[in-house]
C-alpha cells in the first residue's frame, strides 16, 4: 500500500492532534449541559398580614404564613409575600405554584417549641428515618420558588448538641446556664434529656412511634426539606442557624439557587449548607457559604437503600460559589450509593475552608462518582488537604476531636477485602483544571481502596503552596500536566501502591519531577 503526500500529510496532522491532547491533558470526556425548565408563577399576590400574621409577636397565628399559601395554591399560584418585619411561624408546608418572597429587611424566626414539631417518617443522612418536621418542607410539589432578600432563621441553637472542644470557657458556661443537660463524660451539651437518650439509643426507621417519640428531641430535622419537587427556584433568601442540614432537595429535578447565602455557626453538627441528594439537572450559582459542615455537597443515598433507589445525582452546575467555614468547599459523599455523575463545578473561592475539594467514601456504600469536570478554583488558608479523595472516611471532621480520631483509626485499620463488589465505592473520570492554592496544610491527599483504586484522575495547570505536597495511596491513571507544588517538607510526592502515574512538566520546589 502506497500513501501519497497528502495523506501523509492528514495522518500526522490527525497524530499531532491526538498527541497535543493527550500531553495537554485535554483527552478527557466531556460536560454535558442539562437543559433545566424554570418556574413560572401568575402575578397574585397574597399578603401573610391579611391571614392574621402579626410582626414581632410569638406563639400567636403561627399558621398564618400556611393559611396564605393554602389559599394561594387553590386560588391557581403566584406569590405569597412575607411584608418587613419579625415575624415568628411554625413550620411552613410548601404547596403547588407559590412563590414564597421574603421582603428585604424582613426576619422570618421559626418556633423554639418541640411540640410545633411533629415525627414524621423522613430521610436523614441517607437512609429513610424518623425525624421531626422542617421548619420548611414540600412534598411532590411542581414549580415552587423562595425568592426576596430577607433572612429565615432555623432556631437551630435549641436543637444542637454542643462539644465542649468546640467552645470556649465561657461560650461553654454560659450554655450550662442556659439549661439543657451534659452526657456522662461532661463534654457534650444536649438541650433536653429525650435528646441525649436518642444518642444512646439505636433508632432505625424500623422502630416503632412509639419508641421514636420517647427520643423524639433529638431527631432534628435539615431547614428544608424539598422531596420528590420539580421545578424549584431558589433566588436571594438566608438562611441560618438550622437544626440540622441547612438546605436538601431529595429525589428533585429541575433546580435553581442562586443568589443565597447559608450561615451556621462553625461549631454546628450536621450544619451542612446545601445537600443535593438523588437529584437531577440543576445549578447552583452566586452563593455564599459560612457553615459547620460541608457547603455545597453532592449525595445519592447510603449503603443498600441508596443502591435499591438506584437514583445518581447527575447533570448539576456548580459556578461562582464563596466557601468562608464548611468542613468542605465542594463535597461529593460519603452518601453516594446511588452515584454521581456529569457535575461541572467553576469559577469558585474557598476561603478558610477546611478542604478545598473534598471526595469521601468507605466501604459498604457502593456507587459510582464519574465525569466530574472542575476547573477555577481558589483557595486560601486551607487547614487540611486543599483536595482530598478519602475512600476510608468514618464520618468524622477534617479536623477530628479525641473521640473522632478514634473512630478515624479503626475505620482504617478494617482489613482489605478479598475483591470488589456491590459495596464498593469507585470513583474515577475526575478532571480539575485551573487550581490555585495560597497555603494548606496538604496539597493533594488521595487515598483509594487496596480492592478499588481510585483512577482516571486528571491535573492540569494545578498550582499550590502547602506545609506538604502530594500523597497517593491505591490510586491508578493519575496524571499531572503543567503543576507546581512549594512545600515545606522535601518529599513532595509520596505515592505507595499506585499504578501508571504521568508527571509531565510538574515542578516540587523548583525541581521538576520525573
Amino acid at each position: 500500500m502506497i500513501i501519497k503526500g497528502k495523506q501523509i500529510t492528514g495522518y500526522l496532522l490527525l497524530l499531532l492532534v491526538i498527541f497535543s491532547a493527550i500531553y495537554s491533558g485535554k483527552a478527557k470526556g466531556k460536560f454535558i449541559y442539562p437543559e433545566i425548565a424554570k418556574t413560572e408563577f401568575r402575578s397574585d399576590t397574597f399578603n401573610i398580614i391579611d391571614f392574621g400574621a402579626i410582626p414581632g409577636v410569638e406563639n400567636i397565628k403561627k399558621d398564618a404564613i400556611n393559611k396564605a399559601i393554602l389559599k394561594c395554591t387553590e386560588s391557581g399560584g403566584g406569590t405569597v409575600l412575607i411584608p418587613e418585619g419579625i415575624w415568628h411561624t411554625g413550620p411552613i408546608i410548601m404547596q403547588n405554584n407559590i412563590n414564597l418572597h421574603i421582603s428585604i429587611n424582613t426576619l422570618v424566626i421559626f418556633s423554639k417549641d418541640f411540640n410545633d414539631y411533629p415525627l414524621i417518617k423522613s430521610s436523614y443522612e441517607g437512609n429513610t428515618a424518623w425525624r421531626c418536621q422542617s421548619p420548611i418542607s414540600g412534598n411532590n410539589l411542581e414549580n415552587i420558588a423562595f425568592t426576596g432578600i430577607g433572612i429565615f432563621d432555623g432556631s437551630g441553637d435549641v436543637w444542637r448538641p454542643v462539644k465542649k472542644e468546640k467552645m470556649t470557657q465561657r461560650q461553654w458556661s454560659d450554655l450550662i446556664k442556659s439549661g439543657g443537660i451534659l452526657d456522662e463524660r461532661k463534654r457534650i451539651w444536649y438541650p433536653t434529656e429525650k435528646a441525649l437518650n436518642g444518642s444512646l439509643n439505636s433508632l432505625t426507621a424500623n422502630s416503632s412511634k412509639d419508641n421514636a417519640l420517647q427520643v423524639k428531641d433529638f431527631l432534628r430535622p435539615v431547614m428544608v426539606s424539598l422531596i420528590e419537587c420539580n421545578t424549584i427556584l431558589i433566588d436571594g433568601p438566608t438562611f441560618q442557624n438550622s437544626p440540622a442540614w441547612c438546605i436538601h432537595p431529595l429525589m428533585c429535578e429541575n433546580i435553581t439557587v442562586q443568589n443565597m447565602n447559608v450561615r451556621n455557626p462553625w461549631y454546628a453538627q450536621n450544619g451542612d449548607g446545601i445537600d443535593f441528594e438523588s437529584c437531577r439537572n440543576g445549578i447552583i450559582t452566586d452563593c455564599t457559604f459560612d457553615v459547620g459542615d460541608d457547603a455545597v455537597c453532592i449525595k445519592s443515598g447510603k449503603d443498600e437503600e441508596g443502591r435499591q433507589r438506584g437514583m445518581p445525582t447527575e447533570n448539576f452546575i456548580v459556578q461562582n460559589i464563596i466557601v468562608y467555614h464548611g468542613h468542605g468547599g465542594f463535597t461529593i459523599g460519603s452518601e453516594m450509593s446511588g452515584g454521581v455523575r456529569n457535575i461541572l463545578i467553576q469559577n469558585c473561592t474557598f476561603l478558610g475552608t477546611d478542604i478545598g475539594l473534598r471526595f469521601k467514601s468507605t466501604r459498604g456504600r457502593g456507587g459510582v462518582v464519574e465525569d466530574i469536570f472542575i476547573s477555577d478554583i481558589i483557595m486560601k488558608d486551607i487547614p487540611t488537604n486543599a483536595i482530598s479523595f478519602n475512600l476510608f472516611y468514618g464520618g468524622t471532621s477534617p479536623i477530628p476531636d479525641s473521640e473522632e480520631m478514634e473512630i478515624n483509626q479503626n475505620v482504617k485499620n478494617q482489613p482489605a477485602l478479598p475483591e470488589a463488589n456491590e459495596t464498593t465505592p469507585s470513583f474515577k473520570n475526575i478532571y480539575m483544571n485551573n487550581i490555585t492554592c495560597n497555603g494548606a496544610e496538604q496539597a493533594i491527599f488521595i487515598q483509594g481502596l487496596p480492592e478499588m483504586y481510585v483512577k482516571n484522575i486528571v491535573f492540569e495547570n494545578v498550582k499550590i503552596n502547602a506545609e506538604k505536597g502530594v500523597f497517593l495511596s491505591w490510586v491508578e491513571n493519575i496524571e499531572f500536566y503543567n503543576t507546581s507544588f512549594e512545600t515545606i517538607e522535601s518529599e513532595g510526592i509520596s505515592k505507595i501502591h499506585t499504578k501508571n502515574l504521568k508527571f509531565r512538566n510538574t515542578m516540587v520546589n523548583g525541581k521538576k519531577v520525573n
